[in-house]
């Protein structure tokens, strides 16, 4: 008789789980051990093994199906070996569809209570958690996507992007400290099939994670494009190319933003050109990159690439790259990727692309107004970001906009009552995931009657270079621009014994205080962790801690986060491991 595979049940909690992937496929021999499939709950993915040997003769359920724990959801037996009829599988294969109106009773059950009904528009970080905090408070929720849930940031941005460069870092660490630590490798070898494999391996793990999510809090998500008909009413194109017509009493837009394509002469014409979405599909690695623009996405690639062993040129139009972070930060970036072998070109404007026996010529003016070119096989055009709205109608919604930059207050709210934009598409805030996981908690928790508002002050930047810098709040170029009257305090990370064993001491740790008050106004970080220990500089912000509040503030030795403590002692002259200059 064959044996029934059950969806599992892996915890207390667990009542169900996505089949996120089927590691062995119908007709398949099986034997104990093997992993059978891959189960997501939550954000959590699982690898279920075969425990019995034979062939897997039978599947129910399909990748991407949502199945009650202890369902049957598959049989191994012997090949051809009978298995449940159709009407007898069928059941428990039918059980989810016929409790699907169980899973919208939460909304109709408290209408009592005033629930209201919201639609989101895009599943990237700000639309999921959006829908997600909006369930959580009681509302019945519609999200419509129409490509991938996790928008950007996880498809094709943060998340991909960070699986190059943690390739990459293991990549310099080799080269740059492996000899002196004692780890002697006689060559490293890039495959870079595999580093494209496990990026996308961990995309898909979040991205369906993401599902499950959304699935446990009841929000309904639809496959389609919407676009504004009237004022809080959208047009929806479905996958099948039907057309739905869906209002709310709250509509939440949140379609992120799209890569920028300068108006170059012939870039649009040459293949060889590429946008950061290109840049993290690539099948092999290029010998040679030009990198035109010196922003966060253009300069996070070229040291993933450069670790690779791709040649870097890098062409900037301003005379500084990476104007969000503070000078000091920025020097040493700079200095560093130098090391790498990056090559920098500042106030070089690109006047044309080329066609190349390479790939493509890269035409431009220098500082001294001289014509100068640049070949590589691939051109990576970084410039920038523009909110992807052009297809929504917004004139039909009725909605103010700039160039198609929804206008917001810090409550999310647009000027339409009911509607408000959030993350990427709106206008005069940071163009981060972070940023639009905020304003999706603050306009769901606005529309449930919650008194709630976004702060930009506390919200941190982080750049993944080689090494990774992280700021808050203002730097000292903001700080003389608004003509405040502050005081610094820096600490080197050469000076800390945490630091000098992950990356050799390169970095520091830089903190702006009020003169009159010593209320820390801003923090910049660059060396090993900046990213993570950026929070304590958000919270400092967000408290209006003062620099004597951080120095009592006891900070575990040894650790990177001893160099902020000492930053701040040195604000007042008295720094234990360094000069007080």
């Amino acid at each position: 008789m064959a044996t029934e595979v059950l969806m599992p049940k892996m915890g207390l909690t667990m009542t169900e789980g996505t089949i996120e992937e089927w590691k062995k496929k119908e007709g398949d021999a099986v034997k104990v051990g093997d992993i059978l499939f891959s189960v997501a709950t939550d954000k959590l993915t699982n690898d279920v093994e075969c425990d019995t040997d034979g062939t897997l003769i039978k599947v129910l359920y399909a990748e991407g199906e949502t199945v009650e724990c202890k369902k049957v959801i598959a049989y191994i037996g012997a090949p051809g070996e009978a298995v449940p009829d159709a009407s007898g599988a069928a059941a428990p294969a039918a059980a989810p569809a016929a409790a699907a109106p169980a899973a919208a009773a939460p909304a109709a059950a408290p209408a009592a209570a005033g629930n209201k009904t919201v639609l989101v528009i895009g599943g990237g970080p700000g639309g999921y958690v959006a829908a997600i905090r909006a369930a959580q408070l009681g509302a019945k929720v519609t999200l419509i996507e129409k490509e991938h849930l996790g928008g950007t940031c996880l498809n094709v941005g943060c998340i991909p992007t960070k699986c190059l460069l943690h390739s990459a870092d293991l990549i310099n660490g080799i080269k740059d400290q492996g000899a002196d630590i004692g780890v002697k490798v006689s060559s490293v070898e890039v495959d870079f099939s595999q580093v494209i494999a496990h990026k996308n391996a961990i995309s898909k793990k979040l991205t369906t994670g993401v599902a499950g999510l959304l699935k446990m809090n009841k929000v309904a998500k639809v496959d389609g494009t919407a676009v504004f008909t009237a004022p809080k009413t959208v047009e929806v194109t479905k996958a099948d190319g039907s057309k739905e017509s869906m209002t709310a009493d709250a509509v939440i837009v949140a379609t992120g933003s799209v890569n920028s394509t300068p108006p170059i002469p012939g870039l649009k014409e040459n293949p060889n050109c590429i946008d950061s979405t290109g840049a993290l599909a690539l099948e092999t690695l290029p010998k040679s990159m030009i990198v035109i623009g010196g922003g966060v996405i253009g300069l996070e690639l070229a040291c993933a690439y450069q670790a690779f062993g791709t040649k870097i040129t890098v062409v900037e139009a301003l005379d500084h790259v990476l104007p969000m972070l503070d000078g000091d930060q920025t020097k040493i970036g700079v200095a560093h990727m130098k090391k790498m072998g990056m090559e920098f070109n500042l106030e070089c404007p690109v006047q044309s692309v080329e066609a190349s026996s390479v790939g493509a010529k890269v035409v431009c003016k220098n500082k001294a107004g001289e014509t100068v070119s640049f070949e590589a096989e691939k051109v990576l055009v970084a410039v920038g970001r523009r909110a992807n709205t052009a297809a929504l109608n917004l004139e039909a919604g009725k909605l103010d906009n700039d160039r198609g930059r929804i206008i917001v207050n810090n409550k999310m709210e647009t000027n339409v009552p009911g509607v408000y934009a959030i993350g990427d598409c709106v206008k005069g805030f940071a163009l981060l995931a972070h940023t639009a996981m905020a304003m999706g908690e603050v306009a769901a928790e606005q529309i449930m009657g919650q008194d709630s508002t976004y702060e930009e002050s506390t919200n941190p930047t982080c750049v993944y270079i080689e090494p990774e810098a992280a700021s808050v709040g203002l730097t000292e170029e903001q700080a003389k621009a608004k003509g405040i009257d502050y005081v610094v305090g820096k600490f080197p990370m050469m000076a800390n014994g945490r630091a000098l064993i992950l990356n050799g001491g390169e970095g520091l740790v830089k903190i702006i205080a009020s003169k009159k008050y010593n209320e820390v106004l801003g923090m910049h970080i660059i060396g090993p962790g900046a990213s993570d220990l950026i929070a304590e500089g958000a919270l400092a912000i967000r408290l209006e801690c003062t620099v004597d509040e951080l120095i009592s503030t006891i900070h575990s030795h040894p650790t990177v986060t001893e160099a902020v403590r000492e930053a701040a002692l040195n604000v007042e002259k008295r720094s234990i491991h360094s000069g007080n200059k």
